[in-house]
C-alpha cells in the first residue's frame, strides 16, 4: 500500500521509526489493501466521535498509528460499509495517544 505523511512532524517520526512502529509501517507497505491489516497483528479498529473516518493500530499502550483510507470518494460496499479491500492508500495523520483528548 501506499502511505502518505499528515505533516512533516509526522514524516520524521516515521523515518527514525523502530520497534512496533517499523513494524506497522512495513506491515502497511507490505499489505496489497486495508483489508490486510486487519488480519495482521496491531488491531485495526475504526475509531468514532470527532475521529470518524480514522482508523488506529495499537503501538506500544498507549500509543497509536492513526491512519485514514484515502480515496475520491471512500469505497463503500453494499452493506454500507467502507470497503477496506479497494483501499490502497492511507494517510498516517498521528502517532500518540488519541484517548482522553
Amino acid at each position: 500500500m501506499k502511505i502518505i505523511f499528515g505533516n512533516s512532524r509526522v514524516r520524521k517520526q516515521c523515518e527514525k521509526a523502530s520497534g512496533k512502529l517499523k513494524q506497522r509501517l512495513d506491515d502497511i507497505l507490505d499489505a496489497d489493501n486495508m483489508a490486510v491489516l486487519s488480519k495482521l497483528p496491531g488491531r485495526l479498529h475504526a475509531l468514532r466521535g470527532n475521529r470518524k473516518g480514522q482508523w488506529g493500530l495499537d503501538l506500544e499502550h498507549p500509543t497509536r498509528l492513526v491512519i485514514k483510507p484515502i480515496g475520491d470518494p471512500l469505497p463503500i460496499s453494499k452493506d454500507g460499509w467502507l470497503d477496506t479491500n479497494k483501499i490502497l492508500a492511507l494517510e498516517i495523520i498521528e502517532i500518540g495517544d488519541y484517548h482522553g483528548k
